[in-house]
């Protein structure tokens, strides 16, 4: 792997972390932590067409008040009361009443099968839409290092699961999930996001049938 191969590859994993963390109660730091800089530098190494949708979710992000985004966050995943855009697998895959159904446990096997571990202090599904963002993260790390280390069957082992999580779970229901939410979003950023992380789910898919 060249040089500048490694970059683009830590750029995956990189661009796939700060989209999970996308999808969790907008904070201050999200800002200040220089996020939306620093996603927009991954995906400036993934693909050119990802660029001018991340550049614009940072400035939205900044220019939005954080109550209202706050408050569409809310709308959008939390409810109280009819949940615009459910983030969870089982809802898309299975019925729109249906959490924790049968596609949420064969997940969960994928998980353990990547030693995937869910912190116990988290309070959301483990098919929610950042659990399963953060897992192909760590599906595109682990690739990553098989690669540097040259260990053929750990990254066949690693590619053929990452094939099965995007082919069964997460590349089957992210478009769905990603027009609620571009369709009911109230702020520019959620439809951004929506956007950028259909585009950037179909390259990891468009790898995946490549390999």
């Amino acid at each position: 792997m060249t040089e500048s191969e490694m970059r683009a590859a830590v750029a995956r994993e990189d661009a796939c972390r700060y989209l999970a963390a996308c999808y969790y109660q907008p904070e201050p730091a999200f800002e200040e932590e220089g996020m939306f800089t620093s996603l927009l530098d991954a995906v400036s190494l993934v693909h050119a067409d990802l660029v001018p949708c991340a550049r614009k979710l940072g400035e939205e992000f900044r220019s939005t008040e954080p109550e209202r985004l706050l408050l569409d966050y809310t709308r959008l995943f939390l409810g109280p009361s009819h949940i615009l855009a459910k983030p969870y697998g089982s809802v898309w895959l299975e019925g729109e009443k249906t959490v924790m159904g049968d596609s949420t446990l064969a997940v969960l096997d994928l998980y353990r099968e990547g030693g995937f571990d869910i912190d116990e202090e988290f309070r959301e599904l483990p098919d929610h839409v950042a659990v399963e963002l953060e897992f192909l993260y760590l599906l595109i790390f682990r690739e990553n290092e098989a690669r540097l280390q040259e260990d053929a069957d750990k990254l066949n082992s690693v590619i053929d699961l990452r094939r099965r999580f995007l082919s069964q779970h997460l590349g089957r229901w992210i478009e769905p999930f990603t027009a609620a939410v571009r369709a009911s979003a109230e702020c520019d950023f959620y439809r951004q996001l929506a956007e950028l992380t259909k585009a950037f789910i179909d390259l990891e898919i468009a790898k995946m049938n490549q390999a």
